[in-house]
């Protein structure tokens, strides 16, 4: 008689993990109106949060930095790990380097304007970014670490105020950023009318459930209305609020280092909750970390962070 098959003869599944941090301590004058954006610590931050992702179990994290954090580069590796993953996996992604915007022409932000990360050959608009990780499996953790300006969620307020002493933001200044939108309109504009599109067609195959709308504010509000339901858990946690700058530092952006210093090398133990909390109590009042969840992320945010 065969026997019958148990829970416990079934083969454990153990979760496969991907990560990608981004560096840049300057962009390409040449497509961003000749501003190349100087920046000391962002390099650092990527190949530290690439030590963690190690330490996690990751084997191979992909770092990408300064010229080599290009547009199509850093699309590649997010859209690699989307198709790579599945439920249950997970997918850590950290950026360090300018914060910027261009003029919101698809008319999906309050503001009037699209943030941005500044790559080095271009600019990722927040749009783009919300539709790529849409695109990942139902189930699959996605943890974000932006350490930039207007990283906090979608509306700006009141302009940040000044920086102290001796430290630079990462913020594109809007001057820069009203050129190199001038001079690159046609290609912001058309990138921002192809996701509207795109993600058009996924929202209609998952709608967003209005009632799960309603209790959404923000960016995260802004990212369902773009591209429907979110089927995996995504938890973004920003180096600041919306109007304020994050800091530069000569070893660490203030946001990346206080995050290293919550960690303390794996002994924190608490949840993502407790971690923002730790990470923004570290920061001066200037600089005030936020977080926020996209999809079924409940589950996600009680698990100890990196936790794979």
């Amino acid at each position: 008689m065969a026997s019958k098959k148990t829970a416990a003869s079934k083969p454990l599944l153990i979760p496969k993990a991907a990560s990608l941090h981004i560096g840049l301590n300057a962009v390409s004058p040449a497509a961003y109106g000749g501003w190349s954006g100087p920046l000391a610590a962002c390099e650092f931050d990527a190949q530290d949060m690439a030590a963690i992702a190690k330490a996690q179990g990751i084997a191979k994290p992909a770092v990408l930095l300064t010229q080599k954090a290009t547009r199509a580069a850093v699309l590649a590796q997010m859209r690699a790990a989307a198709k790579s993953l599945k439920a249950g996996d997970f997918f850590l992604l950290s950026y360090s380097g300018h914060g910027g915007q261009v003029a919101d022409s698809n008319g999906d932000e309050p503001d009037k304007k699209d943030e941005t990360w500044c790559l080095f050959d271009g600019q990722l608009i927040d749009d783009e970014l919300y539709f790529e990780l849409s695109r990942f499996a139902a189930g699959v953790r996605i943890l974000v670490l932006s350490d930039s300006c207007h990283s906090g969620s979608v509306t700006r307020a009141f302009p940040p105020p000044p920086p102290p002493p001796d430290q630079r933001p990462k913020l594109m200044p809007e001057e820069v950023a009203n050129r190199v939108y001038r001079e690159h309109q046609a290609f912001y504009d058309k990138l921002q009318d192809d996701v509207m599109k795109a993600a058009a067609r996924a929202a209609s195959a998952a709608p967003v459930d209005p009632d799960a709308a309603l209790a959404l504010v923000g960016a995260a509000a802004q990212a369902s209305k773009l591209v429907g339901r979110f089927r995996p858990a995504v938890l973004l946690i920003s180096g600041c609020q919306d109007n304020q700058t994050s800091m530069d530092g000569p070893h660490n952006g203030a946001f990346t280092g206080q995050l290293l210093k919550v960690w303390n090398n794996g002994t924190f133990s608490g949840n993502y909750s407790a971690f923002h909390a730790r990470i923004r109590a570290g920061l001066p009042p200037s600089q005030s970390p936020n977080l926020f969840v996209l999809g079924p992320a409940a589950a996600f945010l009680a698990q100890k962070p990196f936790t794979v």
